[in-house]
């Protein structure tokens, strides 16, 4: 019995991890500033300079909940988003977590829907339990492959 209690904890607790990456997705595609707010910590920090880099993008470390989701907000604006959440590893120790994701990133002009930018990123992320809730305290993105046409998500 004590076993089966674990192993229902383990898996809650894994939903739980899971379920941050899910509110930071949903909160892009939904234009959702509180939901995309309630997946970070206050100090997280986000690094997508990998799959910037081999986009052909620059794009700095973004430092704090307010700078992240005020960034990705203003770099969204005239796009329409879906992203898709696969292959999940989550690793828990304690009140900090590991979660390893694959997500798929679509981006389309919203004023015209015939072009798009499709990306696979490899997301690394390092949570931390918050009041009950699992939030991002550092994800690192990288690519793994891409298509379409980059200058959409430059905003060209």
């Amino acid at each position: 019995m004590e076993n089966q209690i674990k192993t229902s904890n383990e898996t809650a607790d894994k939903l739980a991890v899971m379920d941050a990456l899910y509110r930071f997705a949903a909160g892009i595609d939904q234009r959702d500033k509180d939901l995309l707010m309630s997946a970070f910590a206050e100090d997280a920090i986000s690094d997508f300079r990998p799959a910037g880099k081999k986009a052909g993008f620059e794009y700095p470390v973004l430092e704090g909940r307010e700078t992240i989701v005020s960034a990705l907000r203003g770099s969204l604006t005239n796009l329409d988003t879906t992203h898709s959440v696969s292959n999940p590893r989550v690793k828990i120790d304690g009140n900090k977590a590991t979660l390893d994701a694959l997500v798929e990133a679509q981006h389309v002009p919203s004023n015209d829907p015939t072009r798009h930018y499709l990306m696979k990123n490899q997301y690394e992320i390092e949570m931390i339990k918050q009041d009950e809730l699992w939030v991002i305290k550092h994800v690192v993105i990288d690519n793994v492959w891409r298509t379409g046409d980059p200058n959409v998500l430059a905003g060209i």
